[in-house]
């Protein structure tokens, strides 16, 4: 299965998407299914699902690259399940050809991400004058002692998405496929036939998330960047995903 799903939804455009349900600060879940499974709840979702649709296409590519100290920070915050903790990127989206800087903090129970532009044609670099806004980030999310002079790139992701939204316009639904990572120093990892779906709402679980659930679905401990990087550094602590690696990775 690739994130062109054989089901057909009403269109929604970028614009109209993004007023109705940016969704910066929400709660997110994530499934990790293999392709059958993943078409058979894509054939399950309910009517009047909405996506994202630009120039007639219906899945795009997004290219990422996170960065991280040379302690590996934000990989160990999450492995560790921190509450606190940070993700920082820049992400390329090729529907658009616009690239962003994002920092992701966990506050509250939610996941709150926030962005500037950036320069599309630096996607492995940060400027100086974007730490101040790293910095700023980080000290909103009470994530402490992380200098933004201290990140750098260390791992490439990229994969397909389609974007859903659910017919009240509380959620958003992605579907990820053709995942591959590639980490500076230490070669490059596939999981073929895995399907990442995530749902993303502001609050409790989503009628999505229960559709998913009576299907024998349930939330998996999985992160593009840190399951990806556990993949790939085996030297690194990876117990938070043991079972997914073993189940998609092997």
């Amino acid at each position: 299965m690739t994130a062109t799903m054989e089901r057909s939804f009403t269109p929604i455009q970028l614009a109209e998407l993004n007023e109705t349900a940016s969704l910066m600060c929400r709660v997110d879940r994530k499934y990790a299914l293999g392709s059958t499974h993943a078409q058979a709840v894509v054939d399950a979702l309910p009517d009047h699902m909405r996506i994202l649709t630009i120039d007639a296409q219906q899945d795009f590519r997004y290219l990422s690259t996170y960065f991280d100290t040379p302690a590996w920070d934000a990989y160990l915050q999450a492995a560790q399940g921190r509450p606190h903790r940070f993700k920082v990127r820049v992400r390329h989206y090729d529907a658009t050809s616009e690239a962003f800087l994002e920092v992701k903090t966990n506050e509250g129970g939610q996941t709150v991400k926030r962005r500037v532009p950036h320069d599309p044609r630096s996607l492995l670099s940060m400027h100086p004058n974007q730490h101040r806004f790293v910095h700023d980030c980080l000290a909103r999310g009470r994530v402490s002692g992380i200098s933004p002079a201290w990140l750098l790139p260390v791992l490439q992701t990229s994969y397909r998405r389609c974007t859903l939204l659910s017919p009240d316009a509380t959620a958003r639904v992605t579907m990820d496929s053709n995942l591959q990572w590639y980490a500076m120093d230490a070669g490059r990892v596939n999981a073929e036939g895995l399907v990442i779906i995530e749902t993303k709402s502001a609050g409790p679980a989503h009628e999505i998330d229960r559709l998913l659930w009576s299907m024998g679905h349930r939330p998996t401990r999985i992160s593009k960047y840190a399951t990806g990087l556990a993949a790939l550094c085996p030297d690194l602590p990876a117990n938070r995903w043991h079972r997914t690696l073993h189940t998609h990775f092997a």
